[in-house]
C-alpha cells in the first residue's frame, strides 16, 4: 500500500517556463540566447547542490558569459527567475490536495537552489501542507544521488516502499526504484496518461481517495 506521496517540483507541481518569461530575464544580462542559455545551466547542478548560492551563482554566469552583473541585476535575475518556475500545474496540485484532505501524507523532492525555494515558499502558502519537503540544497544532495532519496523518507517517516515517487526524469524514477520506493515517470503535458497508469497499477484508489484516521501534517 501507497503511504505517502512524494513529489518532484519542477514540471510535475510546476509546469515550464514560459518564453516571454525566459526572454525577459536574458534581456536583464544583455547577452545573447545561446551565451545566456550555455551560462544559465552551466551551474545549475552545483546551485542545487548549494556549490553556488544565491551570492555566488549570478556572478559565476556573468563571469561564464564574459560579463559582470550588477546587484540590481542579480536582484532583478532572481525575482525573474522565482517568477519563472511559478507556473503550477493545476491537476497535479489538485490532486496532492486530495491527498491531503483524505489524511494521505504528501512531500516534495527537488532539486533546486536557495534562492527559488526561499521565493517560493514565500509566495505560495499551499507549499505548507506538505508534510515535508527535501530541497536539495539545504542538504548538498540532488537526484539522483541515492541518498538524498533516504533524507526524503525518513523526512516522511514512511518506509520506501510505501512511497510513490513522481519525476519527469528518466534517471530520477530509476534511482527511486533503486532506493526501494514505487515511481512513476510524469509528463506534465500528458496528465490523463498519468492517471491511466496509476489505474494500470492498481493505485487508482489513490486518485480519488477517502478520508482516513491518519494525519497529513
Amino acid at each position: 500500500m501507497v503511504e505517502a506521496v512524494l513529489f518532484d517540483y519542477g514540471m510535475v507541481l510546476a509546469l515550464p517556463p514560459e518564453p516571454e518569461v525566459w526572454q525577459r530575464m536574458r534581456s536583464i544580462t544583455g547577452l545573447s540566447e545561446k551565451a545566456f542559455r550555455e551560462a544559465y545551466w552551466a551551474y545549475r547542478d552545483d546551485h542545487d547542490r548549494d556549490l553556488l548560492n544565491a551570492r555566488t551563482y549570478w556572478p559565476q554566469v556573468a563571469e561564464h558569459a564574459g560579463t559582470h552583473f550588477t546587484p540590481e541585476q542579480v536582484a532583478r535575475l532572481i525575482a525573474t527567475d522565482i517568477e519563472m518556475w511559478s507556473r503550477v500545474n493545476p491537476p497535479m496540485l489538485a490532486w496532492a490536495q486530495r491527498l491531503q484532505r483524505a489524511g494521505v501524507r504528501t512531500g516534495i523532492l527537488s532539486n533546486i537552489g536557495d534562492f527559488l525555494a526561499e521565493g517560493f515558499l514565500a509566495k505560495f502558502d499551499w507549499l505548507s501542507d506538505f508534510y515535508h519537503c527535501t530541497w536539495s540544497y539545504q542538504l548538498k544532495l540532488a537526484k539522483p544521488d541515492a541518498a538524498i532519496y533516504s533524507s526524503a523518507a525518513e523526512g516522511l517517516k514512511t518506509p520506501p516502499a510505501n512511497i510513490l515517487f513522481l519525476d519527469d526524469r528518466a534517471e530520477n524514477v530509476a534511482a527511486a526504484r533503486a532506493a526501494g520506493m514505487q515511481s512513476i515517470q510524469y509528463d506534465y503535458a500528458d496528465h490523463a496518461a498519468f492517471e491511466r497508469e496509476m489505474q494500470a497499477r492498481g493505485l487508482d484508489y489513490l486518485l480519488y481517495p477517502a478520508r482516513t484516521s491518519k494525519a497529513s501534517h
